[in-house]
């Protein structure tokens, strides 16, 4: 076994894979559950992320199924399900909008008991994986942000948790190369200036947040005003959470308004 982990590392790293060590024994942990190996190495070294290729991520201590040409959940996101349980009560109503693989909600219903959770995504996907990984399938809801949810949910939803696509347009050439060939561009493009989502969701928030709902968006530092802005305009109370270690930056929108 040494022999073969040596060899392995040796592909991964002559492929430019930083940590070779480590993934050479995580695709060794998979061929060792049936997988074929030289199958798991070939498509590691020609560029798929890893989490594609042993079929799982983590998120917060939690195992996370994804495929291949699913959004691959990143540490980052960890502050997003922290600022999140913070506010969660039992009994909440919970909303993970561009939900991806569900990563968000697993995390939050691993961590908080009793909440009522619904997902949404408009990617197929995204969806089938977010089924497999949430405990209720059937509030798992295909389509466009809102559009999907059912409407009994208006001005019931305690958290909406969204991690939107927030890289501008014309920055998406910048992202890693198994990002840009094996990741949905729906779940990287944040349109021209990185926050077109992020406004979307702000503008119609109000409708479905409860008296008191808070809406927590993940951006980056770099289109954290815009992010902002955005929550302001949707009438939105802000604050900002922050994390230096994970590069993480989250907004945070309470209700403000009367007419939800």
């Amino acid at each position: 076994m040494p022999t073969i982990r040596a060899h392995i590392t040796r592909q991964l790293r002559a492929a430019g894979c930083v940590f070779a060590e480590d993934e050479a024994d995580l695709l060794l942990r998979a061929a060792a559950e049936g997988a074929d190996v030289d199958a798991l190495v070939a498509r590691r070294v020609a560029g798929e992320p890893l989490e594609q290729v042993v079929g799982w991520a983590e998120l917060c201590g939690v195992r996370i199924q994804v495929e291949p040409g699913v959004f691959v959940p990143r540490h980052r996101t960890e502050l997003l399900v922290r600022a999140a349980v913070e506010l969660a009560r039992p009994g909440m109503v919970v909303v993970d909008l561009c939900c991806g693989s569900g990563a968000i909600g697993a995390a939050l219903l691993d961590a908080v008991d009793d909440v009522e959770l619904h997902a949404a995504d408009v990617d197929p996907v995204a969806v089938r994986c977010a089924r497999r990984n949430l405990p209720a399938s059937e509030r798992v809801h295909e389509g466009d942000l809102f559009a999907p949810l059912p409407a009994a949910l208006r001005g019931r939803v305690d958290l909406l948790l969204v991690n939107a696509p927030y890289v501008p347009t014309d920055e998406l050439d910048l992202l890693p190369r198994e990002a840009r060939e094996h990741e949905p561009a729906l779940a990287l493009d944040g349109g021209a200036g990185g926050v077109e989502v992020h406004r979307r969701v702000a503008l119609d928030a109000h409708r479905w947040l409860s008296r008191a709902g808070h809406l927590l968006v993940e951006t980056s530092r770099h289109q954290l005003p815009h992010t902002s802005a955005a929550f302001t305009t949707g009438g939105l109370d802000v604050r900002v959470a922050t994390d230096d270690d994970l590069e993480a930056t989250v907004v945070v929108g309470r209700q403000g308004r009367g007419d939800a």
